[in-house]
């Protein structure tokens, strides 16, 4: 991989977080150095994956890494996408306002709310008794 044409970003989703890279090449996805079918375990996870590609026409151009740490599966491919995204408009900045447009450029914001004290969770409560 030659250091010009390789594309690096990083993508974020609540705790989990990407960092890319993508080259020119044949489509071959890996994270975690694993295929990204074998990581990736719903084929509904991997279409949002490989989202930033369809939306720009690049399905199969481009070979792609990813190291993906923190956060469960949803978190983590909400972070890759992000990260595929950025990347792909370092590099070419063209692609831009298509992206942004389908919603791909945006890191999703939501966290988990904290518990509080004297509730079991978020916003749930103990039952109630009268007597």
């Amino acid at each position: 991989m030659s250091e010009a044409t390789t594309y690096c970003a990083t993508g974020r989703r609540k705790s989990s977080v990407a960092r890319v890279w993508v080259t020119p090449g044949t489509g071959r996805i890996t994270v975690n150095n694993r295929n990204f079918e074998d990581y990736v375990p719903t084929v509904t996870l991997q279409n949002l994956v490989l989202e930033p590609f369809q939306n720009a026409k690049l399905v199969n151009k481009f070979d792609v890494k990813v190291v993906v740490r923190g956060g469960g599966m949803a978190g983590q491919v909400g972070a890759i996408r992000l990260g595929i995204s950025r990347a792909l408009c370092e590099q070419d900045e063209e692609l831009r306002p298509a992206l942004k447009e389908a919603g791909l450029m945006r890191r999703d914001p939501r966290q988990k709310e904290r518990k509080k004290y004297g509730q079991p969770g978020a916003r749930k409560k103990f039952q109630f008794s009268k007597r």
